[in-house]
């Protein structure tokens, strides 16, 4: 009878140790890199489960608010993160993980030569340029400034394009609805793009910094195990495996040049 105790305990034991399974909102220009990130930490925590929903930080920070069961949120914008700290909705504390980059992107069949600089979106070629809404994405809200630093916007407002989110807006371009589009470094950074088409990096000055940071929610409180998982990757972001992928995509972390 012990023996058999003792078998169904290890059993319940078993099942809990391997029931880690949260589910992460990131912004959308976590795309790539968190396709080499979950790949190290399904590595190294075989037992975790970690389900991901890109889209934009606005968005995703509206989701939230409403309820939707997200254990840990990636915003692209520290401050959607800070405003669900002070509404209590947070269980940790919020942590940069990177700061992004903007860049100018085209099909390498376009005929557009990108390397001008953003002037090019004056070249007669480009009749459509793609965008993100800055309304709620944190590129697009950094796109837009750049235009307005440079005093193109007014000038160019009537080719915009605008996209949910960074990814969305990328397939603009990629598919030919639009010329040129306003990009994350790390998406332009990725194979798929690097292969289909070419980038200039525009001025970190142009626009504010696009600080991120992420937190994990009170939704991954509703468990245990839940919690412990939320806490496992949480920590994984700050750990030199994942630093060296951020950097791979282009993105500058917070401390350093």
């Amino acid at each position: 009878m012990k023996k058999v105790l003792s078998l169904l305990l290890t059993l319940i034991l078993g099942i809990k140790v391997y029931a880690g399974e949260i589910t992460v909102y990131a912004a959308a220009d976590l795309t790539y890199a968190f396709d080499e990130i979950l790949k190290v930490y399904k590595q190294k925590y075989p037992q975790d489960t970690v389900k991901t929903i890109f889209g934009s930080s606005g968005k995703g920070y509206t989701q939230v608010l409403n309820g939707a069961p997200y254990d840990v949120f990636f915003s692209a914008d520290m401050s959607y993160v800070e405003k669900l700290k002070q509404q209590g909705l947070t269980a940790s504390d919020i942590k940069p993980y990177a700061i992004g980059r903007i860049v100018l992107w085209t099909r390498k069949d376009s005929g557009i030569d990108v390397s001008k600089g953003i002037n090019v979106v004056l070249d007669p070629k480009v009749k459509k340029i793609a965008i993100a809404n800055w309304e709620h994405a944190p590129y697009g809200v950094a796109a837009k400034q750049c235009l307005e630093h440079y005093k193109l916007f007014d000038k160019v407002k009537d080719k915009l394009v605008l996209g949910e989110n960074i990814s969305q807006t990328a397939q603009f371009v990629e598919t030919g609805a639009a010329d040129i589009g306003f990009l994350a470094l790390s998406i332009a950074k990725s194979d798929k793009l690097q292969k289909q088409g070419i980038y200039y990096l525009l001025p970190a000055n142009c626009h504010n910094e696009i600080k991120q940071g992420y937190a994990i929610l009170k939704h991954a409180t509703k468990d245990k195990e839940t919690f412990e998982t939320a806490k496992r990757f949480y920590e994984f972001i700050q750990t030199n495996e994942a630093r060296k992928i951020f950097i791979k995509y282009g993105f500058v972390l917070p401390g350093e040049d």
